[in-house]
C-alpha cells in the first residue's frame, strides 16, 4: 500500500484546522485532556497484532522490540495524562497585592503555563511507534494543550497510518474538537517545509539526521515570525574508560559495550560512538576481547535501505581516514542473507588525529564504534574537551578513580545531557528525572528534554496576569483554587486557597 503525498491545498487546511481547535482545546482542563490521552493509549493497544505485524514488516524489527516500543508509546500517554491532571506542570505563581506598599504599591501579578498553539511533529525512521505519530513529541504537545500535526516518516507508513487511526477513534470518544490531530504523508520535502513555513504553526519535534534537523531548524528561523525547532539530531556518545579501572575490568567491560553496541542494530540516538582510552594494557586486552565479541556477533537487517546504504557509506569515510585502524569487523554470517545489512565493525584512531580531524567526531549511525587511544591522561583530558555536544557521555571506573578525574566529569556535564557512571547509554528510561537532550549539534535547545514529564515544557510559555478579577482568571491562579493544584502563593508552597 503506498500514501500519496499531501498538497499544498491540505497542508494549509490541516494547520487552519489546528489553528481552529487550538483556540478551544488550550482551554481545555487537564483532567478532559488527560482522558483522551488514556484514550490513545486504549485504541493503540486495542490495535493488537496488526500494529505489531505491520511495524515489523516495514522496518525489519522483531517483535519484542516492537512490543516494548508500544508499550512505551502508551506508558508515555498515560504518564502525561497522570501528569496534566495533578495539575502542578502549569508552575502557577500567586503574588498577592499589596496597595499599601511603599514607596509604590505592588500590583497582584499570577503566572502559568499555557499552550503554545499547532505543533508539527516528523515522525522517526529509527522508532516507528515511541518517536512517531503517537510518540513523545505528539504526547507532550497534546499534554501542553497544542494540536499535533504529524507528518508520517515514508519508511513506516503503515504503521503510522494505523496509529493515526486509533488517535481520531480517541479523538472521537472523548468529544475532541476537530484538527486537535491530523496525519500527512509526504515522502519528499516539499510537505514537510510547508508546515514547517505556515504562518499558524508554532513550535516543531523532530528527531533525525543532523542535516535534516539543522534545516528545519534555519527555515524556521528565515520566518517572519520565527518558530521553535525542538530537533533531537547527532551524537556519539562517549565512553570514557578510566586506565586502572580498566586493567582490572577489561572483560566485563568489552561484553558490556559489545552488547551495547549492537543493540537495534546500533540503530539508537544513543548507541556508544566514540570509546576514549589510555594505551596500556588494560586498553590492548579490552579490545582484544570487544573484538572477540564483535566478530561473533551477527550481522541483522537495518531499518530501510537509505539507513543500511548510509551505514556502510559513513563507516567507508570513517575507515579512510589517515591513521584509523580497523579493528575487527563481524565475520559472522546472518541467516537472513544480506538485504540491508549492518555488520557491527570497530576501528581505532590516535588522538593526535581525532584532535585534528572533525570527520572521526561525525556519527556513523549503525553498530560501529570508534576507539581514541590517547598517550596519557593529559591527552585524555584533551580529547574530552574536544568533544561537541551529545544526548549521553559516560565514565567507566571505581569511586575513587571517578572522582581523582573530577576535571573529566566536569567537562562532560558541559558536554551532554546524561551523564553515567558504569553503565551503558543505550535504554532510556521514561521517567520525570530523565533528560534526553544535549548541547548542540545533538539537540538545536540544550534546555530541553525529549523524555519525560518536563518535555511538555517546549510547547508552552509563561503567561502573567495582572490585577485580573478573581471570576476572570485561570482556574489555575482564582483565589479558591478549584483544582487543588500546588502553587506558589506570596512564596509558599500550598495546594490550599486562601
Amino acid at each position: 500500500m503506498s500514501f500519496k503525498d499531501a498538497t499544498l491545498i491540505e497542508v494549509d487546511s490541516a494547520v487552519h484546522e489546528a489553528h481552529i481547535a487550538f483556540l478551544s482545546y488550550k482551554n481545555f482542563s487537564g483532567k478532559k485532556r488527560a482522558e483522551f490521552l488514556r484514550a490513545i493509549a486504549d485504541e493503540i493497544e486495542a490495535l493488537g497484532d496488526e500494529l505489531v505485524k505491520t511495524a515489523m514488516s516495514e522496518t525489519a524489527l522483531p517483535e519484542a522490540r516492537i512490543i516494548g516500543e508500544r508499550g512505551r508509546t502508551t506508558g508515555h500517554c498515560r504518564m502525561f495524562a497522570d501528569y496534566i491532571q495533578e495539575g502542578s506542570w502549569v508552575e502557577a505563581r500567586v503574588d498577592t497585592a499589596l496597595p499599601d506598599r511603599a514607596p509604590a504599591p505592588k500590583p497582584d501579578i499570577r503566572k502559568k503555563m499555557t499552550a503554545l498553539g499547532p505543533v508539527v511533529v516528523f515522525g522517526a525512521a529509527n522508532f516507528p511507534l515511541a518517536y512517531s505519530t503517537a510518540g513523545g513529541d505528539t504526547a507532550s504537545a497534546l499534554a501542553a494543550g497544542c494540536p499535533v500535526i504529524v507528518k508520517a516518516h515514508p519508511a513506516h507508513a503503515k504503521t503510522s497510518e494505523l496509529v493515526a487511526g486509533a488517535i481520531l477513534k480517541a479523538m472521537s470518544k472523548t468529544g475532541m474538537p476537530k484538527g486537535v490531530f491530523q496525519h500527512l504523508h509526504g515522502a519528499g520535502f516539499e510537505v514537510g517545509q510547508a508546515l514547517v513555513k505556515h504562518p499558524n504553526t508554532k513550535a516543531v519535534g523532530f528527531t533525525g539526521s543532523f542535516a535534516g534537523g539543522k534545516a528545519l531548524f534555519d527555515l524556521a528561523n528565515q520566518r517572519p515570525v520565527p518558530i521553535p525547532v525542538f530537533a533531537e539530531m547527532s551524537s556519539i556518545n562517549p565512553i570514557v574508560l578510566l586506565p586502572n579501572s580498566l586493567k582490572k575490568n577489561f572483560e566485563s567491560t568489552a561484553s558490556m559495550l559489545a552488547a551495547s553496541m549492537v543493540l537495534g542494530v546500533g540503530q539508537f540516538c544513543t548507541n556508544p560512538g566514540l570509546i576514549l582510552a589510555v594505551e596500556d594494557d588494560g586498553l590492548n586486552q579490552f579490545i582484544k576481547h570487544l573484538s572477540g565479541a564483535l566478530s561473533k556477533s551477527l550481522p541483522a537487517e537495518m531499518l530501510h535501505p537509505g539507513i543500511a546504504n548510509n551505514y556502510v557509506k559513513r563507516m567507508a569515510e570513517a575507515l579512510s581516514q589517515k591513521g584509523v585502524k580497523l579493528e575487527v569487523q563481524s565475520e559472522a554470517e546472518s541467516k537472513v542473507g544480506d538485504k540491508n545489512q549492518g555488520r557491527p565493525t570497530l576501528a581505532s584512531a590516535p588522538a593526535s588525529e581525532f584532535l585534528k580531524n572533525p570527520a572521526l567526531a561525525e556519527e556513523v549511525f549503525g553498530p560501529f564504534s570508534l576507539i581514541i587511544r590517547c598517550k596519557d591522561m593529559g591527552e585524555l583530558n584533551s580529547v574530552v574537551s574536544h568533544l561537541h555536544g551529545q544526548l549521553t557521555a559516560t565514565i567507566i571506573g571505581d569511586e575513587e578513580e571517578i572522582a581523582k578525574a573530577s576535571n573529566i566529569t566536569n567537562t562532560l556535564i558541559d558536554r551532554a545531557g546524561r551523564l553515567i557512571i558504569n553503565g551503558v547509554p543505550t535504554g532510556v528510561e521514561v521517567c520525570p528525572s530523565q533528560n534526553h537532550g544535549g548541547p548542540f549539534p545533538a539537540t538545536t535547545d540544550s534546555r530541553f528534554t525529549a523524555v519525560g514529564t518536563d518535555a511538555i515544557k517546549r510547547f508552552a510559555r509563561p503567561v502573567s496576569f495582572q490585577n485580573f478579577p478573581d471570576s476572570l482568571l485561570p482556574d489555575e491562579l482564582k483565589n479558591k483554587n478549584p483544582l487543588g493544584i500546588w502553587r506558589i502563593v506570596n512564596g509558599e508552597m500550598t495546594q490550599k486557597g486562601w
